[in-house]
């Protein structure tokens, strides 16, 4: 039969579970998951203190346990917030655990009062539970699957719905509460359920955790790191159904393929450090100049493409020569007593103090035809790119 004791120490053993899972995610570096584990931590030694209470002091099960769980709650909120790139300092909540803390105090010492110290805490919990709750529903990152968070949203408004519950029912007097660890219908009850909430919470933290670690590989597997460009295979793979949309609603559609000059050059001559600091560089300008609706990707070593959806070929080659001019005349940022106003008229410096080096790109553009392959479409713009390169480079040519 459940008790209240046995309801305590299964809730010790989840809550160490708990730890340790979440102590397997601190090597990813997930924000947050450091005040989850320390929320955790803290609710099992004010577990520990509860089960005290008869045996230990009062300052220790009643006092110290209280504060501790409501200083738990707080880093679970600290954490949430943290895990959606949110100041994670609540002045406000710290004031409450203080203020939950003086007033369990206050009806422990200065008048008894089993029931208002339950109102005290249960009202405190509410609070905190509704905000993980709202935290989790208006963060949630709107491309990501909802499963996770919704999971959070509910377990921590259900926990708030239930020290709402169990504050009002002794608020109104509706029933005497008896020792914490006696087995009365109502205590067991209560009990369950604000201690089922926790559990469901951090079964919902570690929900959130793998969400992150799957957005992180996602990431990782569909844009370089380097350039922060579309990798080859992602590109290839939203490009075709870009082009299979086209078809359908006969909208335009232009591709460009972009080649960087004499980039074997800058690899031989000052190492690949320098060629990584150009691509990065490149990628970081291209990312910045291509509107959110293209799609820009790397299609190996110093060639990249870029995909106009909507754009005839005459604006792609328009805004093409526009982001061209904007590589050449690209100033790096001064170093030390360096002034603002230098003329790099070479632009790209490499660094560990090697000689400036002129960076420009070659690049072919243009429109799909219908019946065309994305193969076929890729050919062609390939053509008129080498076409520019053997026209001089550093110009954009239309394909045939």
């Amino acid at each position: 039969m459940l008790n209240p004791v046995s309801i305590l120490l299964v809730t010790m053993l989840s809550d160490l579970m708990g730890v340790a899972i979440l102590g397997s995610l601190l090597p990813a570096g997930i924000p947050g998951v450091r005040r989850w584990i320390g929320g955790n931590a803290l609710a099992i030694a004010g577990l520990v203190l509860v089960t005290l209470q008869g045996i230990a002091p009062a300052l220790l099960s009643i006092v110290l346990a209280n504060g501790i769980f409501a200083l738990s709650i707080v880093l679970t909120l600290e954490g949430c917030r943290q895990f959606f790139d949110l100041r994670p300092a609540l002045k406000c909540a710290y004031a409450g655990c203080a203020a939950v803390v003086a007033g369990i105090v206050y009806f422990t010492y200065v008048r008894a009062d089993i029931d208002a110290r339950i109102v005290v805490v249960s009202a405190f919990h509410a609070w905190m539970y509704a905000a993980i709750g709202w935290t989790a529903h208006r963060n949630r990152p709107p491309a990501r699957p909802k499963y996770g968070y919704r999971f959070v949203t509910i377990a921590a408004w259900l926990g708030a719905l239930g020290h709402l519950s169990r504050g009002a029912v002794y608020a109104a007097g509706w029933d005497a509460q008896a020792p914490l660890l006696q087995a009365t219908p109502l205590n067991t009850v209560f009990l369950a359920l604000g201690i089922l909430a926790p559990a469901a919470l951090t079964i919902g933290m570690v929900m959130l955790a793998h969400d992150r670690l799957g957005e992180r590989l996602e990431r990782f597997a569909n844009f370089d790191e380097l350039t922060g460009a579309m990798t080859r295979r992602a590109f290839i793979a939203r490009a075709n159904a870009l082009l299979e949309r086209a078809r359908r609603s006969g909208e335009p559609l232009s591709l460009a393929i972009i080649d960087l000059d004499h980039f074997k050059t800058i690899n031989d001559r000052y190492g690949h450090a320098a060629g990584d600091r150009v691509l990065h560089r490149f990628g970081r300008l291209m990312s910045v100049s291509v509107r959110s609706s293209d799609l820009f990707g790397r299609l190996g070593g110093e060639e990249f493409a870029v995909l106009f959806p909507g754009t005839r070929r005459n604006d792609a080659l328009a805004r093409l020569d526009a982001i061209r001019a904007k590589v050449r005349i690209e100033r790096r940022a001064p170093r030390g007593d360096e002034p603002e106003d230098r003329d790099d008229r070479d632009g790209e410096r490499m660094p560990d103090g090697a000689p400036e080096a002129r960076v420009t790109f070659s690049a072919g553009v243009g429109e799909c035809c219908p019946g065309d392959t994305l193969a076929d479409w890729m050919a062609r713009v390939d053509a008129a790119l080498y076409a520019a390169k053997t026209a001089g480079r550093d110009r954009v040519t239309i394909a045939a």
